[in-house]
């Protein structure tokens, strides 16, 4: 089939856009401006977003696949919780327990480093579609990647500036146009201030992707830089950096139907995937990936619960599977709900019949579409297995890392080479081991390698089954993998550090190489490899290919409408309105939730409801000081707004009509948990920890009320 690259057409900004739906690139916000003045916006587009003078733009960060955003003139910043939950857990310790009991920095010199936690600063966008297009020219399949991946480095190499900045090239609308960001990166980031876990993650995995809701979800931490406002690697003699603007905080609080606009990095949706990815979806990946996270986290939630030590240990880990866990689960149930998949067809052949009298080149893009589905799903759910499963543990980890030293052993290389991969080997076994509690992680390897056994076709099967089978095998399935888990975790050379490092050198090495861990974990990665990667890369790159020529006469098709490209990580502005909304018949949410609510679903002892005994004893009398509603009588923790976000806006700011921050975006509500693949106009919410509600926590809980005096504070 032909296929033909459409250019981006810019539309004007008079044309019809959703108040609600819709991630917006900054740069070209003024197509949208009209729009966002008659819901309320004080400010200009310039004031939005402007490379030469201070925006707002200069307030908002990258914060390692979250979002940040700046609130005071000397470095500090704001985001969720859980996104400072993996730097906050590598801080505790059992005798020190800052995620579950908070922590304040009473100074600066108090703040604790975060070594690997960085932050990114947005430079500037340009637009580079011609080169890269004209790059590419008419290639496909892997070659355009290839290519993209030539261009790319080109572009950035001149962009970074003798490594002043770092930058990226990025794909929009599949490929149709191209944008290239610029990043100023910093290093040295401190943590000044966390809630106690309690607050942090009030309803646990319960209350995760709900509405009503009560989570004080923030953190703070404080970017340095030397002393010409540069980054610089962690020094004691580094100061606050300065940012080129930084948001104010209001205590005003929202009503009903308020203006909010929400800037940040959303991660990665999909609204343009047909009714055949739809389908796949609801009815192949998304289960086998709840089904193997649900086995997963409860082996993890037994010994966590158990083991402060491995609580610690293991915290980060879990909140992420957890997270994910539930939010495939709810997608899953959506899409079906809100028929997305009849939505889709619909869709498409309102497409077919436009194609078939505007542009007959694209007539059989659907059919293409159906032939390459048809040919990927019988490896679909092998995929899922493979990553979600295989690789789970952590022996698994370290076997196949002996990957690279099987190829180097059959091309003959040197023994220093060899001593060379041995080194690695060695470094990879002691970081992986760090942060595994075997007893948890032979618990994993044995449930999930069963689950991989059982799910997935057994023509698909590794050969090594078979030998389990031969050496451990009863009509109990379980016992089986049981008893090789055992035998191996026991006689593998990999856990038991005095055999393996006499074993990981160039001298021994091929004896290690026959160790039964590394047997095992190499025949199932080559079954794999060998056989059904190749299928699925190939999936990949038709669905580059299709999506390209789907999406460009999607542009042409709607040309006089405008068309948001999908989030990719990089920088992106909704806007819409604080309401409520009813989910059902005979049920209706309000906007906003009151600190009343925190005593309602309070459990004292409770794995996700407990709270601090002094918390208790401020909500009980009602001390809320200046942050209380006027109005309410009361603190609001939370509200809603109907902004279209996804993962990775987590820590967005919610910034009102004069540019203000009003509350700190962290989640989405269960009804609309399809919006990655379709948003839905009348259920849609982003749930906002009320600017109120996380000075009071910094003020009354915390005792941390010389960090809102660096504020520039709105009452």
């Amino acid at each position: 089939m032909k296929r033909i690259l459409f250019s981006l057409l810019l539309v004007a900004s008079q044309l019809v856009s959703r108040a609600d739906e819709g991630m917006w690139m900054p740069l070209l916000l003024s197509q949208n401006y009209a729009e966002m003045q008659r819901l309320g916006l004080k400010l200009t587009p310039e004031q939005i977003y402007d490379i030469n003078k201070s925006s707002l733009k200069d307030a908002i960060v990258n914060f390692g696949g979250c979002t940040a955003e700046m609130i005071s003139d000397k470095g500090l910043l704001l985001t969720n919780h859980h996104c400072g939950f993996d730097a906050i857990s590598k801080l505790s310790t059992v005798g020190n327990n800052i995620l579950m009991n908070g922590f304040m920095a009473g100074n600066q010199a108090e703040e604790l480093p975060c070594p690997g936690v960085t932050v990114k600063f947005l430079v500037r966008i340009e637009d580079v579609t011609e080169k890269v297009r004209n790059f590419i020219g008419k290639a496909y399949g892997k070659e355009v990647e290839t290519k993209f991946d030539e261009i790319s480095k080109a572009i950035t190499k001149t962009a970074n500036e003798e490594n002043t900045y770092e930058s990226d090239v990025k794909s929009f609308y599949a490929g149709n146009k191209y944008f290239l960001f610029v990043y100023q990166k910093f290093t040295d980031v401190r943590l000044v201030a966390t809630p106690p876990e309690s607050l942090g993650k009030f309803g646990g995995d319960t209350d995760n992707w709900m509405w009503p809701r009560h989570t004080c979800d923030f953190s703070m931490f404080r970017i340095y830089c030397n002393n010409d406002n540069k980054p610089a690697a962690y020094s004691a003699n580094n100061r606050p950096f300065v940012p080129k603007h930084h948001l104010p905080v209001s205590l005003k609080g929202v009503k009903e139907n308020d203006y909010t606009m929400i800037m940040g990095y959303p991660g990665r949706t999909t609204r343009y995937l047909t009714s055949y990815g739809v389908d796949l979806a609801t009815n192949v990946s998304n289960p086998a990936l709840v089904k193997i996270r649900d086995k997963r986290l409860s082996i993890m939630r037994e010994d966590m619960g158990n083991d402060m030590a491995v609580e610690l240990q293991y915290a980060s880990a879990y909140a992420r599977l957890a997270n994910y866990w539930k939010y495939f689960l709810g997608q899953t149930e959506q899409l079906k709900n809100l028929r997305i998949l009849e939505k889709k067809q619909q869709e498409e052949e309102a497409f077919n019949n436009w194609a078939q009298d505007n542009n007959k080149d694209l007539k059989n893009v659907m059919p293409d579409y159906q032939k390459a589905y048809a040919e990927y799903s019988p490896y679909a759910k092998h995929a899922t297995f493979f990553t979600e499963a295989f690789l789970a543990s952590s022996l698994t980890k370290i076997a196949l890392s002996f990957d690279n030293i099987e190829k180097a052993i059959k091309a003959g290389v040197s023994d220093d080479s060899l001593e060379t991969l041995c080194k690695k080997v060695i470094a990879n076994r002691k970081s992986t081991l760090a942060n595994t509690y075997l007893p948890l992680d032979k618990k994993v390897f044995a449930a999930l390698n069963l689950m991989y056994y059982q799910d997935v076709t057994k023509s698909q099967h590794p050969s090594v089954f078979n030998d389990i089978f031969e050496n451990y095998g009863s009509d109990d399935w379980k016992k089986t993998f049981d008893d090789f888990t055992n035998d191996l975790y026991e006689n593998t050379a990999l856990l038991d550090s005095e055999k393996f490092m006499n074993l990981c050198n160039a001298e021994h090495i091929e004896k290690l190489m026959k160790d039964p861990a590394i047997h095992y974990a190499l025949n199932v990665m080559h079954n794999y490899k060998d056989n059904y990667e190749a299928k699925i890369n190939e999936f990949s790159y038709e669905m580059f290919d299709l999506n390209r020529s789907y999406q460009g006469g999607l542009l042409e098709k709607n040309k006089n409408k405008l068309m948001y490209p999908d989030a990719n990580s990089t920088m992106r502005v909704t806007y819409g309105k604080v309401c409520a909304y009813s989910p059902k018949d005979a049920v209706s949410f309000k906007y906003y939730t009151l600190a009343d609510g925190l005593l309602e679903k309070y459990k004292a002892g409770d794995r996700e409801f407990d709270l601090p005994a002094n918390v208790v004893d401020l909500l009980k009398n009602k001390d809320f000081g200046a942050y209380a509603d006027k109005e309410l009588g009361s603190l609001v923790t939370c509200f809603i707004t109907n902004n279209d976000i996804t993962g990775g806006n987590s820590g967005s700011p919610v910034i009102n009509a004069n540019g203000e921050l009003i509350g700190c975006a962290f989640d989405g509500n269960w009804e609309a948990m399809s919006g990655d693949v379709a948003f839905d106009t009348r259920f849609k919410r982003t749930i906002c920890a009320d600017t109120r509600y996380i000075m009071w926590v910094v003020d009354k809980v915390l005792k941390g009320h010389h960090l809102l005096d660096e504020m520039n504070v709105i009452k």
